[in-house]
């Protein structure tokens, strides 16, 4: 059994490994999720208030506390699941990966879903879910958010690294090969 963290800046493909894994019947948890039930809960708006949600539970619960409140589900996935594989998507920082390498050891891996800057400005202009997905001054700004949560040292980190900067299907083809047997694929540290 393998639990798969993915890390990658925003329009590298995460979503797109997430929805390979669920088409494949593997179980999913979004620790994005986690962030739009907290802020709905607050009263706020997960489009806009995200960014924010997620800082604050950050510093009122410390710097683990999406993991953390995303651990049960993903403890959940695995016991009553057949799958031999779960998925973790959004890891952000070392913190968070050492919450669940606490939890899961050796069976917990980092995928690391990687595109240049300029070809994710494209794909989150062309997704058009944001008005600030096709600003790219935004774009930098989310950046420079998700990397001072420490995303750059998980992406470091990786036990594997996908390049996304080919075709949909390749990318798609890459991400099945990995789900199918983590532990037949070299890891690329």
């Amino acid at each position: 059994m393998y639990v798969l963290g993915t890390v990658g800046l925003p329009g590298s493909g995460k979503g797109e490994l997430a929805a390979v894994a669920r088409e494949e019947g593997l179980p999913v948890v979004t620790m994005g999720d986690v962030i739009r039930r907290a802020c709905r809960d607050r009263g706020r708006d997960p489009a806009t208030d995200h960014g924010a949600v997620a800082k604050a539970l950050r510093e009122e619960n410390g710097p683990a506390a999406i993991a953390e409140r995303s651990l049960p589900l993903v403890r959940e996935a695995v016991d009553e699941g057949d799958a031999e594989t779960v998925v973790v998507d959004g890891l952000r920082s070392m913190v968070e990966v050492e919450a669940f390498r606490d939890a899961f050891g050796e069976a917990f891996r980092i995928v690391s879903v990687e595109a240049p800057f300029d070809l994710r400005a494209e794909r989150l202009d062309a997704r058009g879910r944001d008005a600030t997905d096709s600003d790219l001054e935004a774009l930098r700004a989310r950046d420079e958010r998700e990397l001072g949560f420490g995303m750059g040292e998980v992406m470091e980190a990786a036990d594997y690294h996908i390049e996304n900067t080919g075709s949909l299907e390749a990318f798609r083809e890459r991400v099945r090969e990995l789900l199918a047997a983590p532990a037949d694929v070299e890891p690329s540290r």
